[in-house]
């Protein structure tokens, strides 16, 4: 090595994040450094809300070699196809926004200038019915892709499971690769003359030396937030949930394919269905509604006896004003929380490991590699608030205080932007790098009840007769294409079924 190369890497703090690092370096980069020190504390917990993923999940896993079924099986995990939204655009209302494509484009025109078309002259037409995984979402069905110039070879998955036996799934890996693991609290991070992490000292006295530090101390930040003096920028006033309630409840039926997130008067309830417990919370905000009156809409809407007492958690939405400084790089929720609403947390820790891979410094640090790393991140953070936003602000809901603020609201002007453009002629621009592409804005846009004035102007050219009967063929395909996928339960159990005797 030479001697500006880093050698020793320094996580402070586990949970998810932690040891999401942790596995990372330690099978993808070991040969690159000499030592990876991961230090945390049995005392402090972890938040734990986000036990649902993207499909993004897969690069990750699969680079570390992770056996998937002996992943699914260890964290108790099923499978998941997307999210269901009741009562978000209007009051008895539900709908899917699913992972993968809708439909497939006609010619030059892609799919939903097609449907948005068929639609305005014809209505009847549910966006689902385009949607291979939606449909088996509706109907409780899942394999993995298979085949190929079908929609079978096109299916998108992410997980549901339990995050803290992820974190020891990874943490077994990071062990078995070198990582050294110290328990103990850290009293105090030591900052050199210029500025730099030197050390981080534990209560205990004893000191660790490094030469990066990454900050996986979640809320609280303790190394880029107060050590480093890195400020926080509030987003409440765009998504002004500020409170979670989480409570496990009893399995009851068989797991769904999907994660659900239900409206209520002043946030949203989800589901998360595992194979040996149902996972639930209440995000909702301070502002609108207070601690019990929240507890008892979460106990309210459960649909099973709850396992413990619902955990309270408290958080600001938004971000760091920056993520890198010197050698210290946050990661997870001590570099920003975006609440759980399409299960992104998990996505932000690994894509953040990800950038740091392809910009990862020598000792010199330099600023452009820095604020190359920081403006990414700050794009991807603002890129998933806004489509969070989305979600509050369009939609007829005006029956409490929280919604009419919410509609009322002022709002990115990206996000208007948006908004304007899919309001005119049903156009949705897409950005590259953002993590939400095309058909999940449609989905969301068409299911909070936004729709355009008018077809894109392309697509009436297209002979109505011809273009039901595609649609029809589509649809066609995609129903056969359902009745060959066994259902949710039964491929849990014939792949990766977990021995829920284990304790959890």
């Amino acid at each position: 090595m030479s001697q500006g190369t880093i050698k020793k890497v320094v996580i402070a703090g586990g949970g998810t994040a932690g040891w999401m690092t942790a596995a990372w370096f330690s099978r993808i980069l070991r040969d690159d450094f000499e030592e990876i020190v991961l230090v945390e504390s049995e005392e402090i917990g972890t938040v734990g809300v986000g036990e649902a993923t993207t499909p993004y999940i897969h690069v990750f896993n699969r680079h570390l070699g992770i056996n998937e079924n002996e992943f699914v099986r260890f964290t108790k995990g099923t499978f998941k196809l997307g999210i269901e939204f009741v009562n978000w655009g209007r009051q008895g209302h539900a709908y899917h926004h699913s992972f993968g494509p809708y439909g497939r484009d006609y010619g030059a025109l892609p799919f939903h200038a097609v449907w948005l078309r068929h639609y305005l002259e014809n209505g009847a037409d549910r966006l689902e019915n385009y949607s291979l995984q939606s449909l088996a979402s509706i109907n409780g069905r899942f394999m993995r892709p298979t085949g190929a110039n079908s929609p079978l070879a096109e299916i998108a998955y992410a997980y549901q499971f339990d995050a803290s036996l992820y974190a020891r799934f990874l943490r077994t890996i990071s062990e078995a690769a070198g990582v050294v693991r110290l328990e103990g609290k850290i009293g105090r991070v030591n900052l050199g003359d210029s500025g730099f992490i030197e050390s981080l000292s534990l209560e205990d006295g004893r000191r660790i030396d490094g030469d990066l530090f990454i900050d996986c101390t979640g809320f609280r930040a303790l190394l880029l937030g107060e050590a480093l003096g890195v400020g926080y920028i509030d987003w409440s006033r765009y998504l002004p949930c500020d409170r979670a309630l989480a409570v496990p409840t009893a399995r009851k039926g068989p797991p769904a394919p999907y994660t659900r997130s239900t409206a209520l008067s002043a946030g949203w309830q989800w589901r998360i269905p595992l194979q040996h417990r149902d996972g639930n919370g209440h995000v909702f905000s301070s502002a609108f509604i207070d601690d019990t009156q929240a507890m008892d809409a979460l106990l309210a809407n459960l649909n099973s006896p709850p396992l413990a007492d619902p955990r309270p958690i408290r958080f600001t939405t938004g971000r760091r004003e920056t993520f890198w400084k010197k050698n210290c790089i946050a990661v997870g929720l001590s570099a920003g929380f975006l609440e759980p609403l399409e299960s992104t947390s998990i996505m932000l820790i690994q894509n953040a490991i990800l950038r740091l891979q392809y910009l990862f410094p020598d000792k010199d640090f330099s600023r452009a590699d820095t604020a190359a790393y920081n403006a990414a991140m700050v794009r991807e953070y603002e890129d998933i608030r806004d489509f969070l936003i989305l979600h509050y602000k369009v939609g007829t809901r005006d029956d409490s205080e929280f919604w009419r603020y919410c509609r009322h609201m002022d709002i990115p002007d990206g996000l208007q932007n948006r908004i304007d453009l899919f309001s005119s002629r049903g156009r949705i621009p897409e950005e590259r790098g953002e993590q939400f592409r095309t058909p999940s804005w449609l989905a969301v846009m068409i299911g909070q009840g936004l729709m355009p004035a008018a077809p894109e102007p392309l697509s009436l050219s297209l002979p109505s007769d011809a273009l039901k009967a595609w649609l029809s063929d589509l649809r066609s395909v995609i129903g056969n294409c359902l009745t060959r996928m066994p259902t949710h339960e039964d491929y849990i159990a014939q792949h990766c079924q977990a021995r829920l005797s284990e304790s959890a």
